[in-house]
């Protein structure tokens, strides 16, 4: 037996987003529905470098498959050595016997699963005949995001709004879309308010420590997609917008500790309690998604080890099938 080495340019070349969508939405339920391993993800931090990296193991009975994930985030990377912001590798292992199946490129593949989670809650709990969408943050998963709302959503998106703070990332990625859709919809905005008032879907992917997104900008019936805040002490929204909403996670424990509500929580602005319950149970059916066009939504995403198993091992699949990949001896079997 051999492993399987996966690059970045081998996962380009064996995964679209409608796949990687169905696998994302498809692990939810498993986990709503119990039938799921997956211990909270562990943290190692590097205050001196503003860094850390977390390890993520998880095991999906349904698709009999473990895996478990090494990434970092160095949000100075980029400027300080050139480096992405989030490096990812994922290791596939064969839960009968504990051989390592693969060895993949976990970047791109983490890039696609969390574009795919913040797909998926939009579908359950958005509004139905939504048509204007913000996005905050032009980086890599800004981008990603937005390449799959239009994937999508294409026919449906009326205008999509995007903002950064480097107003160039904004008029790349606007340029960017405008070519891959055939598309004339997408405005660069000047502020944060300019890019949620008004707005049915907002997604904010940032770095942020302190809200972006004030409260009273948010109306009725908008849906909130907060995928940044992925680590104790980040938070891009206004504590007094989650009173408001209905909140759901993609998992209590790490929402608790490190998504959307971790500071509000620690701040006793907010409970568990104030928890509406977590995506997989939406998708299970066990628990309704939007009830009215009134209600303020919001999905705090953390990203889950299951979204990697769950694309790993498509990955891993259609890589067998269509001969891809270079085969490695790690040690003698």
């Amino acid at each position: 037996m051999k492993t399987l080495l996966l690059t970045q340019d081998d996962l380009r070349d064996l995964l679209n987003f409608n796949d990687v969508i169905k696998a994302v939405e498809d692990v939810f339920r498993d986990k709503g529905l119990g039938k799921v391993q997956m211990p909270p993800k562990v943290y190692i931090f590097f205050k001196e470098y503003n860094g850390d990296i977390r390890i993520m193991p998880s095991y999906v009975e349904r698709l009999n498959i473990s895996s478990v994930k090494i990434v970092n985030s160095h949000p100075l990377n980029p400027s300080r050595s050139g480096l992405p912001t989030v490096m990812a590798t994922i290791l596939l292992i064969d839960p009968s016997t504990g051989f390592p199946l693969s060895i993949m490129d976990g970047t791109y593949l983490t890039a696609l699963r969390t574009a795919a989670a913040g797909i998926v809650a939009i579908k359950y709990l958005a509004k139905e005949d939504f048509r204007v969408v913000g996005i905050i943050g032009a980086g890599v998963q800004g981008r990603m995001q937005a390449r799959f709302l239009l994937t999508i959503f294409k026919d449906q998106i009326e205008e999509l709004r995007i903002y950064d703070l480097v107003k160039a990332k904004c008029e790349e990625l606007r340029k960017s879309l405008m070519q891959e859709f055939d598309v004339s919809n997408i405005r660069v905005t000047e502020n944060p308010e300019a890019t949620v008032k008004g707005a049915d879907v907002i997604v904010t992917v940032t770095p942020s420590r302190k809200p972006i997104i004030m409260n009273d900008w948010i109306s009725p019936g908008v849906h909130l997609n907060c995928m940044g805040a992925d680590a104790p002490g980040k938070q891009e929204v206004d504590p007094n917008i989650l009173k408001r909403a209905k909140i759901v996670v993609d998992d209590v424990e790490q929402a608790v500790h490190s998504g959307e509500i971790n500071v509000p929580i620690s701040m006793g602005l907010l409970t568990k309690d104030d928890i509406y319950g977590e995506l997989g149970e939406v998708v299970a059916g066990i628990k309704k998604g939007r009830e009215s066009d009134q209600e303020i939504t919001i999905f705090v995403s953390t990203g889950l080890a299951i979204q990697d198993t769950a694309v790993a091992s498509l990955a891993y699949r259609l890589a067998r099938e269509k001969g891809l990949g270079t085969e490695i001896s790690l040690f003698p079997v």
